[in-house]
């Protein structure tokens, strides 16, 4: 009986160890899946495990903006990206300092110009400096920063970077394609989703929706959000509503001395109909309650 109940252990031990190597690879082969989406004419969204990639295609060289968590989703995004344009890439945009969007620069090829805002950079090489110190990261930094905005022109495209505001963190930007009325609108905007509010890098809550108003006055109609499938002009109004309703609940919650047991009874977001994002579930209902309660409730410094 004893000898049975060894080898019992012993497969039961190796069909573990099987499902678990087996569900890693599983994991890291997914990494490397992109979807491509069509945008518009010579303009293109990657999107897999992590944030949305856009690809636009010039007569100057490709351009980038955001290259997911990992080096071996920036080289996969390297290589669809020529593949849809047939050029190199001339410009990578970062449109703010998280992993998820920024890990897969070293990837790149060194000397692209890297563009992001003067926060952003600040951000990467003060909160996530560690990962940055050596090359080929070190070599992939930001090497073109702007406070308030940048325009560029390549071949027939246009492009329009805005800080707009604060908002997901202190140094967020957007990018504008003019001509093709594009909007990039990175971690400002979660299309479907509950947002990851990062208060420690200068993120708010009250003053997220006034910057999309900012944005919300730029000419276009199509949006690529740094989460969630491609959306429309309303998409973005409606979640500028979403965390106007999130801000001024809370707020009324705080204003008569509630505490962050009743804010999370009584906010009502369910009429948005968000969900958490795949692969990042404590971005929730719970999570942006308690965020919006620590900024309500923050002493002034």
């Amino acid at each position: 009986m004893k000898a049975t109940m060894l080898r019992v252990l012993k497969y039961a031990l190796l069909l573990l160890i099987v499902v678990l190597v087996a569900g890693a690879g599983f994991a890291w082969w997914r990494t490397g899946v992109l979807e491509t989406t069509d945008v518009k004419p010579n303009v293109w969204m990657l999107s897999g495990v992590g944030s949305n990639v856009t690809v636009v295609a010039t007569s100057e060289g490709t351009i980038v903006v955001d290259s997911m968590a990992l080096v071996q989703q920036g080289e996969r995004i390297v290589e669809r990206a020529q593949a849809l344009t047939g050029t190199p890439v001339a410009v990578l945009i970062n449109t703010h300092y998280h992993l998820d969007h920024t890990h897969g620069n070293p990837a790149f090829p060194i000397g692209t110009k890297v563009v992001s805002t003067d926060r952003t950079l600040e951000h990467l090489r003060t909160l996530d400096g560690r990962w940055w110190k050596d090359s080929p990261a070190k070599d992939l930094l930001p090497n073109y920063t702007f406070t308030d905005t940048w325009s560029a022109r390549y071949g027939e495209t246009t492009l329009r970077a805005i800080h707009p505001g604060r908002g997901h963190t202190d140094g967020d930007l957007v990018l504008l394609l003019v001509e093709e009325r594009v909007l990039v609108a990175g971690d400002l905007f979660f299309n479907g989703y509950y947002p990851n509010i990062d208060l420690e890098a200068g993120g708010t809550v009250a003053g997220w929706p006034e910057t999309l108003d900012a944005v919300l006055a730029l000419d276009f109609d199509t949006v690529v959000p740094g989460h969630g499938p491609l959306a429309t002009r309303a998409d973005l109004e409606r979640f500028r509503d979403f965390m106007r309703a999130l801000a001024q609940q809370t707020a009324a919650v705080v204003a008569r001395g509630g505490t962050l047991a009743d804010a999370q009874r009584e906010v009502d977001l369910e009429a948005f109909g968000l969900r958490r994002v795949p692969f990042a579930p404590f971005l929730s209902r719970s999570f942006v309650i308690e965020r919006a309660y620590e900024e309500a409730t923050r002493k002034p410094s």
